[in-house]
């Protein structure tokens, strides 16, 4: 039978803020970044309670344009902020950013939306927008872990063809990490979300099955597509070559 989820006063919620204002603390007293964390937390409450604004009227619109236009927005949004772990390359190689997700996340949105799901309508933003936001939030990264091991390799003296591998594998870690421990350690967002409003469990896996193979897809896609861009095959062979 489903059940109806209740809504968590702001009193209640605030409770999972203690174990956050812990860590803060313990970044402060060992003079590390604790000013980032603090902006980092106020940008998530922030755009996360605008965005539940949005996605509010977003759910009640029927505009492919209006769907597509928030679609851009992700796509942009991301390719800048995967390239947070190489500041000083952030103007050069953010067309490669953009690219990479574009194409490999958007091929991966489309396939999973089209042919998995097979939406109607196409655009249909109730599900389109959270499942492109989990596509390219992992494709997102998997470029920035990409683009900052391939820079330490780089800087170590290491040759441009194993560097890149190098860094597509770290690249992948986060991901490969949570393929191993699906089921097993972590019930992940949509199966937990889906089972708590009351659909079986069967169901909801079927439904993280799909998650995980397209996130894992886009993730690996986005990250060798952008380190080829930006390292093309002849340029390494040529600077690995004896």
């Amino acid at each position: 039978m489903p059940m109806s989820i209740e809504t968590i006063p702001f009193e209640r919620l605030a409770i999972a803020a203690i174990p956050v204002a812990a860590l803060v603390l313990l970044l402060f007293y060992w003079s590390l970044s604790w000013k980032n964390a603090l902006y980092a937390l106020s940008r998530m409450l922030v755009q996360l309670l605008l965005i539940g604004y949005a996605l509010s009227f977003l759910f009640l619109s029927d505009s492919s344009l209006l769907v597509l236009g928030v679609l851009m927005v992700m796509l942009v949004a991301s390719a800048w902020i995967s390239l947070r772990t190489v500041p000083t390359e952030r103007g050069r190689l953010f067309g490669q950013a953009l690219l990479s997700i574009g194409l490999m996340g958007g091929l991966t949105l489309a396939l999973v939306t089209q042919g998995v799901l097979q939406l109607d309508p196409w655009y249909d933003p109730q599900r389109m927008i959270p499942i492109a936001g989990m596509i390219f939030s992992n494709a997102l990264n998997a470029v920035s872990l990409a683009a900052e091991r391939m820079g330490a390799e780089r800087e170590r003296g290491c040759g441009a063809r194993k560097a890149r591998g190098i860094a597509l594998n770290a690249s992948l870690i986060p991901m490969t990490n949570a393929l191993f421990a699906v089921g097993l350690v972590a019930l992940p967002g949509m199966m937990t979300g889906q089972i708590l409003s009351g659909v079986s469990p069967l169901i909801a896996v079927r439904y993280q099955i799909m998650v995980m193979l397209m996130t894992y897809a886009a993730a690996g896609l986005s990250a060798a597509f952008f380190l080829y861009r930006v390292w093309p095959a002849r340029a390494s062979d040529a600077e690995d070559r004896p």
